[in-house]
């Protein structure tokens, strides 16, 4: 299924016939390189041809009003600043849909640096689209707290597209509709994007890709907007990308005066306090799901808009008298199967308006994280660190933000590990704005590393916790023993007994484990014995050749097991007979001196 987006501006009155579709998809004939020399860029797969490309309409939006806001002095007017001012009600914008509109620029300004891509833009096609979310109407996660779905496309004056998600977006098991707050096509977020991989996205982490979320359904428009490696500081690759979204000259002018107010300067709102638009389709459908012919905004006489299009002065073309005093009407949200009116619309006349009641204001979100406890994490190898990583979310007043979704992951170079060998996990803030990670527990890596820590849904800056893992302390042992009393005999030529020498290292009267122990054959001096040279000797276990019978009198490397006991290995004899000494040395100053016997030969 081709990468489609359900909104179409209708054209004509309400006593005319429904208007031809509007085409508009992600076809090579419509992204940017479809003509000239942008003819080389990368495009998306285009539809199969008996599929409709644009499922048509329903939602109309205002024009911005002419009194633009003003930029904060010394602001970036690039379109990629955080441009914030106070200006008319129509530039606040709900606080949840913001911040995922400027993450979703955050994040593809580090995956497409190339596009460029203003997060005014995707503010500019959510008033269209949706209304930003019929004004900020989602939870503190980004979710919509109802769905917002487009009519029935059933071929009734829209596209005819049947069920292609089995009703899981849309909850329509015969047709597809439009979803969520960027309007998607069921088919085009799973399925209609390059190679077939959908346009869905994930954009607040929680490994979910659900188009009722805004910040997912943000970072999936911003991924098509820059599809083709566009650069939407250009022009023409600007007019594309909204051209794509949406094939009528209409749309992309509504579009375009909506960024270039955005631009200009927007303030932050309570979530579900968003303006939503005074003149928009009264979105009737027919018994049937079909849908009649809407009346046309107010303002431009059932005729397209000749305006020209808007520049970076924000102000709309000649077709837009919003008039002095213009009130906004909160309207009735859509029902949710979609049938009733779109965001903004109003209940056909036929039926008695139902009261809605008014979203509840949003969560505080955090504009800051604060590192608590420890400046440093510390542990030893293999052991768990005793203070957890733990952040605060805090407001621009410094106060405390409860129920926060925060995540900390842990970096490629370290083998530390949360619980279930967790790389990353995400937990929520409580009523004193704290965030504790769960358990840290460090591998046999050594060294230091930073654990990153970031808010799920929201665009506070990340912090970076710092933390060492430090090398085990060399086990100790104080005293050293045979397990064994018996007397260690041999002949001359022959060898001891296999495994004859057993040890047992303890550190005060504890067994002492992984203990590294030095097995000299040493002379009998008792002032300074020296390695021997002659009488009882090991074997290289790893030499080849004729190296391996080459006697070794001093092995090191020998360690004790967890029950503190080291089994020497095989000890040989040449043709020297008499007493001789074992040494068994540690670093700690544990020193155990063992008697070897080796009697002559027999007739020699």
């Amino acid at each position: 299924m081709a990468a489609t987006f359900r909104r179409r501006l209708q054209r004509g009155a309400a006593s005319t016939a429904v208007a031809a579709l509007v085409l508009a998809a992600l076809t090579a004939s419509q992204a940017p390189g479809a003509t000239g020399d942008a003819a080389a860029k990368r495009q998306p797969a285009p539809p199969p041809a008996d599929v409709p490309i644009d499922g048509g309409s329903g939602y109309y939006t205002d024009l911005p009003p002419l009194n633009s806001p003003v930029p904060p002095q010394g602001s970036d007017h690039n379109g990629q600043g955080p441009a914030t001012g106070r200006g008319p009600a129509e530039a606040g914008l709900p606080a949840t849909v913001l911040a995922a509109y400027k993450k979703a620029a955050s994040t593809l300004g580090t995956d497409d640096p190339g596009c460029r891509l203003p997060w005014q833009l995707l503010a500019g096609i959510g008033k269209v689209e949706s209304g930003q979310a019929r004004g900020g109407a989602v939870d503190a996660e980004g979710t919509t707290l109802r769905p917002i779905l487009g009519p029935q496309l059933n071929g009734r004056g829209f596209a005819r597209i049947t069920d292609t998600d089995n009703g899981r977006y849309d909850g329509d098991l015969t047709h597809d509709r439009a979803v969520g707050p960027m309007q998607f096509i069921p088919s085009t977020w799973s399925t209609g994007g390059p190679d077939g991989a959908g346009w869905g996205a994930d954009g607040n982490g929680d490994g979910k890709k659900d188009p009722h979320n805004v910040f997912d359904a943000a970072l999936a428009a911003g991924g098509y907007l820059c599809a083709g490696g566009r650069d939407l500081t250009a022009q023409d690759d600007l007019d594309r990308a909204i051209l794509g979204y949406n094939h009528s000259e209409e749309y992309l002018r509504t579009v375009l005066s909506w960024y270039a107010f955005y631009r200009n300067g927007t303030h932050e709102v309570p979530d579900g306090k968003g303006v939503l638009p005074v003149h928009r389709d009264a979105g009737r459908h027919d018994d049937n799901g079909g849908r009649s012919e809407g009346r046309r905004p107010h303002g431009h006489g059932g005729k397209p808009d000749k305006s020209p299009r808007p520049g970076g002065s924000g102000k709309p073309g000649k077709g837009h008298k919003p008039g002095k005093g213009q009130q906004h009407d909160p309207g009735k949200p859509g029902r949710p199967d979609g049938t009733g009116p779109t965001p903004g619309g109003t209940e056909p006349p036929s039926q008695k308006p139902t009261p809605t009641p008014e979203p509840p204001t949003g969560p505080a979100h955090p504009t800051a994280l604060v590192r608590v406890g420890d400046k440093d994490l510390s542990t030893t190898a293999g052991a768990e660190f005793a203070t957890p990583p733990q952040v605060r979310a805090q407001d621009a007043e410094g106060k405390a933000v409860a129920g926060t979704p925060v995540r900390f992951t842990l970096p490629a170079a370290t083998d530390a590990r949360f619980p279930g060998d967790a790389t990353a996990v995400t937990v929520k803030t409580d009523k004193n704005g704290l965030a504790t990670a769960p358990t840290l527990r460090a591998g046999d890596r050594t060294g230091a590393f930073r654990i990153r820590v970031t808010t799920v849904a929201h665009t506070a800056p990340a912090v970076e916790l710092g933390a060492t893992v430090k090398a085990r302390p060399a086990p100790k042992a104080d005293k050293l023993a045979r397990t064994s009393d018996k007397e260690l005999t041999a002949t001359a030529g022959k060898a001891f007994a296999e495994d004859a020498v057993e040890i047992k290292a303890t550190y005060q009267d504890k067994i002492a484990a992984g203990v590294a122990v030095t097995a000299t054959m040493v002379t009998d001096d008792p002032k300074q014995p020296v390695e021997n040279d002659k009488g009882p000797y090991f074997k290289d276990p790893e030499a080849t050749g004729a190296a391996k019978h080459k006697p070794v009198r001093t092995l090191t490397g020998l360690t004790t097991d967890a029950d503190g006991l080291l089994k020497l290995p095989k000890i040989y004899t040449d043709a020297h007979p008499g007493t001789f000494l074992l040494r068994l040395t540690t670093a700690d100053g544990a020193v155990l001196t063992v008697k070897l016997k080796v009697a002559a030969a027999a007739g020699s």
